[in-house]
């Protein structure tokens, strides 16, 4: 099957290999650009000694061979991997940056410009779009959703939700009208608008001062340090306690640009600062701990006021006008000063992002539009009018000289074109991806060396679905791809196995030890003959000429399509292989999970294990015991009713895992939890009767429903061990046996739940479901299947791919 990893008849190497995969810990990091707050970086390797990249030699010319066919026309499943050896392990480059490797989460709220790194890059999560029902073709093609009441009837919505969809820009219902026209306008230089409104960006908020007792301490006293100076030192004693301030490179970078900026302010009372060991930033980070618990710590309103107000200032900022259609503005917010996390283990971590101010910033509207003025002091470094870009706003940053863009959401409409367009493409090289592989299997044998090398790197493109890999700067991560590969990276294993171990993108591990064509076994050993471990693999190979290759059999196609491709068109035939027919929801996500994993592996979308993994699973054992305590329960009800539901199987069944000391603990539980909810309810009312100018509830009325909750849990004590049970509510014996039967059901579809948490606690899912599988192959799995959409993309996924939401049921890849 081309592009799959073998199916779902060798789960069992997928098992073993995430077995063997949990025994290690691998470390990944968020893009600094993300909203999120960063996970822990530092990888279990061995650690990465800064040096010279090797120089890569020149790719020679050469010339084509006969072809032959090969045999192996599937990508490989990763095998077990054998103990990592200790070996100086290097990193991959890609140069699909700003796309590959996201880490899946579900819809998350907007962190505040103040306290989180605005996104750079157009992310899943930016901003909010109503998203236009598809047209249900059957009562299979809605995605699972039902229409409400009012809409059956014919009601009208709310003018808010009828106005937002009237503005929404069905650009793919003109574009399957007009196909050629819509790829015509996405060419490089083509105009992509003709009128641009927007109200620039919006850059955070000054520098407060500490209160005067919060202070820097060096050795042992305060320092009276300057705004600009203490800005800088709260930056790193805010994160006083991660694993990021723990790290040497961190401290050593974020102290040579702190004694950059104490030239520049130095301390009000004259102290000299010149050893980071003497520093000690633990009053300051005391301080942000308290700020943090008094946020945490108001009342609803409270937060509902101040989200107003934050949703005031950012109102105009959300959304621009482009061709005269409101579209969602992505990443409006200028990213706050900090200090620089970085990808994996990367050499400038820890050094300082300098505040941005409007000097800084070029802005691109359109040309008769109003300039917008900057909402702190300062003016625009320079205003362009240039239709044939996307971007709104751009500036450099000052770490890596790298320029950040503001664009429109991933829900726009540009962005969606430009996405459907990237799928339309992997479809493409169906056509053509058995002559590919027919090429590239018969030069594996070709006499010239660099043809050689080249299909022997395009079989670990294909096969292991390996990123095409770009040289770094001597100050960047060195991470390497299959054309920057090292002999280092591949050792050959006899017969016919090659072991791969270096640093991928974003410095995350790639372990595999594989089987593969006995001719490019061969072929590697002939590859690395008289070089040294630095050496180059591929030696004649670039990543710019392999793809200038590649576009000979295909316009526009690049590694990186092979790994599109690859992805979705084994998730396809894994979806279509094995999603049981006739099963439960639950059974056919737990299906769409796996299928989901398979892709995960293939493309060694990895993640760590989060670091509440382990209470998280404890938590849900807590849980299915509290569902068996119920059904326990349902049971010890009916046998109060009547004593013959004893000798039925059904029902006789003892909850083997609910020993008596649990019961006990899980009762207790249940009472002060019961007790916790009463008490914020009673809270929670007297606030909202206050708000209405109400009188408020006494205190014995509080009083009066934890003593309900007493007795209750007083009947529970009793009960226990008598085989019998008394309802809240009473129930007949019919309603107690259709609960039991529902609860079945319910434990069952848990267990699932955590079977499939437990089996992706190291893969990251939604790496793939953001850049590489098509969302139509889980609109339509969706659609025929009778499973709602909202179960497997999140919130931000379905507006983000709003042109795959209607798929009909029987669309293929």
């Amino acid at each position: 099957m081309p592009g799959a990893a073998n199916g779902f008849a060798e789960t069992k190497k997928a098992a073993n290999l995430r077995a063997a995969a949990s025994k290690k810990s691998y470390k990944e990091e968020e893009s600094s650009e993300d909203d999120v707050p960063l996970s822990q970086a530092t990888p279990t390797t061995t650690p990465v000694k800064p040096r010279k990249k090797p120089v890569r030699k020149k790719a020679r010319q050469a010339s084509e061979t006969p072809e032959q066919e090969s045999e192996d026309e599937k990508p490989l499943i990763k095998e077990k991997p054998k103990p990592a050896r200790k070996k100086r392990a290097k990193q991959e480059s890609d140069e699909d940056e700003d796309e590959d490797d996201v880490p899946v989460k579900n819809a998350r709220k907007k962190p505040k410009a103040s306290t989180r790194k605005a996104k750079m890059e157009t992310s899943e999560n930016d901003g909010e779009i109503s998203t236009p029902k598809p047209k249900a073709k059957s009562s299979k093609a809605t995605n699972g959703t039902k229409k409400s009441k009012a809409e059956a009837n014919g009601s009208p919505k709310k003018a808010s939700k009828e106005e937002e969809e009237e503005d929404t820009y069905k650009w793919w219902e003109q574009q399957q009208q007009d196909e050629q026209d819509a790829a015509d306008a996405l060419g490089d230089g083509s105009v992509k608008w003709k009128t641009l409104q927007h109200n620039g960006v919006l850059f955070p908020p000054p520098y407060q001062p500490l209160p005067d007792h919060v202070k820097l301490h060096y050795n042992g006293k305060p320092v009276s340090l300057p705004p600009a100076a203490e800005e800088v030192a709260g930056f790193f004693a805010a994160m006083l306690a991660t694993d990021h301030a723990r790290d040497s490179v961190f401290q050593e970078n974020f102290f040579k640009d702190f004694l950059r900026v104490l030239k520049d302010a130095p301390p009000k009372d004259g102290t000299v600062i010149e050893t980071f060991e003497s520093c000690d930033f633990r009053k300051m980070y005391d301080h942000f701990e308290s700020e943090k618990a008094k946020k945490q710590g108001m009342t609803s309103a409270q937060k509902k006021e101040l989200k107003e107000a934050q949703n005031q200032v950012e109102e105009k900022y959300k959304t621009c006008l482009l061709d005269g259609r409101k579209e969602k503005v992505g990443n409006f917010r200028v990213e706050p000063p900090g200090l620089f996390r970085g990808r994996g283990d990367h050499p400038k971590k820890g050094a300082l992002k300098n505040r941005l101010r409007p000097e800084d910033i070029v802005i691109n509207i359109g040309e008769n539009e109003e300039i917008p003025v900057p909402n702190v002091p300062g003016t625009w470094k320079k205003v362009v009018h240039d239709n044939t870009v996307t971007w709104l706003a751009n500036w450099k940053e000052n770490i890596n000289g790298n320029f950040k863009y503001v664009f429109l959401a991933a829900s726009s409409s540009l962005k969606g074109q430009s996405d459907m367009n990237k799928f339309e493409k992997a479809r493409e090289l169906k056509k053509h991806v058995d002559r590919i592989r027919k090429d590239y299997s018969q030069d594996l044998r070709a006499k010239v060396m660099a043809d050689r090398q080249r299909a022997t790197a395009m079989y670990f493109i294909d096969k292991l679905a390996l990123r095409a890999g770009n040289e770094k700067g001597e100050d960047e991560a060195d991470t390497v791809g299959c054309c920057s590969l090292r002999c280092e990276h591949v050792t050959a294993d006899p017969p016919d196995k090659l072991i791969f171990d270096f640093l991928g993108k974003d410095s995350i591990r790639y372990y595999n030890n594989v089987p593969v064509d006995p001719q490019v076994f061969k072929n590697v050993r002939i590859f690395k003959e008289g070089k040294d471990h630095d050496d180059s693999l591929f030696d004649r190979v670039t990543t710019g000429a392999l793809n200038k290759h590649l576009a000979s059999y295909m316009p526009g196609l690049t590694a990186k399509v092979f790994r599109t491709y690859n992805a979705s068109i084994t998730l396809q035939q894994q979806l279509d292989d094995h999603t049981p027919a006739d099963g439960t929801v639950m059974e056919k996500l737990a299906a769409y999970n796996k299928a989901n994993r398979m892709v995960a592996i293939l493309c060694n979308h990895q993640r760590s294990v989060a670091k509440g993994h382990g209470d998280s699973m404890q938590k849900m054992a807590d849980k299915l015991k509290g569902l068996k305590y119920d059904r326990m329960k349902l049971r010890h009800a009916l046998f109060a009713l009547d004593a013959k539901y004893r000798k039925k199987k059904a029902f006789s069944e003892l909850e083997s895992d609910l020993d008596e000391e649990w019961i006990e603990s899980w009762e207790d539980r249940l009472r002060d939890k019961d007790i916790e909810k009463a008490e914020k309810k009673f809270i929670k009312d007297n606030e909202k009767l206050t708000a209405e100018g109400k009188e408020t509830l006494e205190e014995s009325v509080l009083k009066d429903r934890i003593k309900d909750i007493r007795q209750e849990h007083a009947r529970l004590v009793k009960e226990r061990g008598t085989d019998k049970a008394e309802l809240k509510r009473s129930k007949p014996a019919e309603k107690i046996e259709e609960a039991i039967e529902s609860l079945d059901q319910k434990i069952k579809n848990f267990k699932l739940q955590m079977e499939d948490k437990e089996e992706g606690k190291e893969v990251s899912l939604g790496t793939s479901k953001i850049n590489y599988l098509d969302p139509r192959i889980t609109s339509a799995w969706c659609a025929k299947h009778d499973v709602p959409i909202t179960k497997i993309f999140s919130k931000a996924l379905v507006q983000k791919f709003p042109w795959a939401m209607s798929s009909d049921p029987d669309w293929k890849f």
